[in-house]
């Protein structure tokens, strides 16, 4: 079987299994869970078996037109090269495992058939943006994945943060949406083509006319499928979303095709410095804001929503320097261990019944009830605050070392101030990285208080797929290696100077939010049980102070406090609240935007109830009035006809004999 032939089998097999369980959902529910995970289970083998084929060599492409268009050309077309072959195994491998998990994790939903096909259609609609060689078709499944977050998120529809949520990530990401469709179709006109190597030849020639225009209609959708500031806000909501769909997203699908896209188009952007530069800015805004934001967020996957902005904006700063073989190999480092930690923090929710991390921090002995968890989200952590030797180091040391090398002037991929500014926000970004992936761990498995409920082992569907993930998490930067075959001969090898930095500052991040843990920590075991009870949620030394001044007795126990205890309120200051809303993003859109539509929208329907109604309302009334009048001389009594005949008869009698003297 041809590579071609087996490539296009990829997409279609989780297509299929998604048609196949919404058709048998109701009929044959015992069908449900194989066609739930062997589609994406047999796509994944395939996908490898394709890799291995391509094995980072000369792209495989092939095209046939699918309809005539009587202008530009939309063509079936499949173009293979070494990112998409690696980017297409992870989607396969998080897409299985999520289906897996979901068998345990929602093994009670009556809703599970519809949810699993949906997970299969969304896996389907990525790997079609993965292999597709047509722009066309791209987009379709750009689009396609846009419904299903929609639906996926809104999966627990009863509740109305989920309802809001979707509709949310439906509507920001749409925003996106129409200025990259009108950006493709510029870019087609200009290649006369929506083929992808078409439109690379072209750039290549020096054949785009408007570079700059078209490259930044193209980052609107980006930044609104990859939650890029200022399109990401939609992102830390779709966390009302089950958590297996929150990794499916955040690791391998939606956000990921974003920054697949600009990778793989990556020259159209580089034609235009200004769009660089801008790229560069949105990065580094994207970075750094986030994990700000992370450190202040109380909510467990809310923080992992935040980090993934913030990993993404790493990706893209690989991008603004040019750089596409570091943001790839970002994008597959992160989608392990990614997907790994918000898996593992649902099994933490489903154990402690809450996703609080204040909750969380009064819960003793956490760790012991969800070992799995506990090893695995360790080594997912240490991965994201990119500690040698996990993946996240690697991957993290290949962006800052390619934008050190475009800050330095060793290569001119990019503008100079582009390396810079992606230079000095991934830096900063280390730090608190590294600060809020310590907080977590902190609150989740260091808490004290009362002992942790204990609602038994979780389902082996559930742990077993943490340690498949923990795999990479561990070792697939170790592969930097022979990779380069894949990365267009990229060296991903790291560089002194920034590993040393990265790392270095990593640390510090991590032991100055630790520092502040254990002062809190002694803060919070002062102040006395009644107190605090009293006063949930008060500042500690103020509590503190009220009870001495009150003499209140100390019961013997000791008081975790959830607000004072938390080493980011310490560490952000009066940032934090800013922080903790993101930084007021959404009431600046309420204002913006959302008000003056409402009020447009109450305009509009006043207009049409008022005036428009009014009309119409007339126009009804005038014929029912008239009608009226008829039906009262229509009453079917003889007597009151016949006396109308004969009045009617005088009258006639009368007025012909006025007309008779007259004459």
């Amino acid at each position: 079987m041809t590579t071609t032939s087996l490539a296009v089998l990829v997409p279609l097999l989780p297509f299929l299994g998604a048609v196949a369980g919404l058709l048998l959902g109701r009929t044959a529910p015992g069908f449900v869970r194989p066609l739930a995970v062997l589609p994406p289970l047999a796509s994944l083998v395939i996908a490898v078996l394709v890799a291995v084929r391509q094995g980072g060599d000369q792209a495989v492409s092939a095209a046939t037109e699918l309809t005539p268009t009587g202008s530009v050309p939309i063509e079936l077309a499949l173009y293979i090269d070494g990112f998409a072959a690696l980017v297409a195994v992870l989607v396969g491998v998080v897409a299985t495992c999520v289906q897996i998990y979901s068998t345990g994790y929602l093994q009670d939903d009556p809703r599970y058939p519809s949810y699993a096909a949906l997970v299969s259609l969304f896996t389907s609609a990525m790997l079609l943006v993965v292999y597709s060689g047509d722009l066309i078709v791209l987009l379709v499944g750009w689009e396609v994945m846009g419904i299903c977050s929609y639906f996926l998120v809104g999966h627990y529809w009863e509740t109305p943060e989920a309802r809001a949520a979707s509709i949310k990530a439906f509507l920001v990401t749409k925003l996106g949406d129409v200025p990259f469709l009108i950006g493709l179709f510029a870019l087609a006109t200009d290649a006369g083509s929506f083929r992808i190597t078409t439109v690379l030849g072209t750039v290549a020639s020096g054949g785009l006319h408007h570079p700059t225009l078209i490259a930044l209609l193209l980052l609107a959708g980006v930044a609104g499928k990859s939650a890029q500031f200022p399109l990401h806000t939609w992102l830390p909501d779709a966390m009302a979303g089950p958590t297996p769909v929150s990794a499916l997203i955040h690791a391998a699908t939606m956000v990921a095709a974003g920054v697949y896209f600009v990778a793989r188009l990556l020259p159209v952007f580089q034609a235009s410095s200004a769009a660089m530069t801008v790229l560069a800015v949105m990065a580094a805004v994207t970075m750094a804001g986030s994990a700000l934001a992370a450190l202040a967020q109380d909510d467990i996957k809310r923080v992992l929503a935040y980090s993934t902005i913030g990993q993404l904006g790493y990706m893209t700063g690989a991008l603004a320097v040019g750089d596409r073989g570091a943001a790839v190999f970002h994008l597959l480092a992160h989608g392990a261990f990614k997907a790994l930690l918000f898996l593992a923090a649902g099994v933490i929710i489903h154990a402690s019944g809450t996703n609080s991390l204040a909750v969380m921090s009064r819960m003793k002995d956490l760790r012991t009830r969800v070992p799995d968890a506990y090893w695995t989200m360790t080594v997912a952590l240490l991965a994201l605050a990119a500690i040698p030797p996990f993946s996240g180091f690697f991957s993290k040391e290949a962006v800052l070392g390619a934008a050190e090398h475009v800050a330095t002037g060793h290569t001119e991929q990019a503008p100079g101030a582009a390396g810079w500014i992606v230079l000095v926000a991934g830096l900063i970004t280390a730090v608190l990285t590294a600060a809020y992936a310590t907080r977590l761990w902190l609150l989740a498995f260091r808490g004290r208080g009362t002992e942790a409920p204990d609602h038994g082992r979780q389902p082996l569907t559930m742990t077993a797929v943490l340690w498949v993930l923990a795999v990479p998490s561990l070792a697939f930067g170790l592969l930097y290696g022979p990779l380069p075959d894949w990365f267009d001969g990229r060296d991903l090898t790291p560089v002194l100077t920034t590993s040393v930095l990265g790392t270095g500052l990593a640390l510090v991040g991590g032991l100055v939010t630790y520092g502040a843990w254990r002062q809190t920590t002694v803060l919070a075991a002062r102040v006395p049980l009644g107190a605090v009870a009293a006063h949930p949620g008060r500042d500690a030394g103020q509590v503190e102070a009220e009870a001495i001044a009150s003499h209140a007795p100390a019961f013997g126990d000791v008081a975790y406090v959830p607000d004072p205890a938390d080493p980011g309120r310490l560490l952000l200051g009066p940032l934090h609240r800013h922080a903790a809303v993101g930084f007021h993003l959404d009431a600046v859109y309420t204002v913006l935007f959302v008000r003056p539509v409402q009020a447009a929208a109450s305009l509009v329907r006043f207009l049409d109830r008022e005036v428009v109604d009014t009309y119409v309302r007339a126009a009804g009334a005038l014929p029912r009035w008239l009608g009226a009048a008829v039906r009262r001389a229509q009453t079917g009594n003889v007597q009151t006809y016949v006396s109308a005949l004969l009045a009617g008869t005088v009258v006639l009698v009368v007025a012909a004999l006025l007309v008779a003297t007259g004459a």
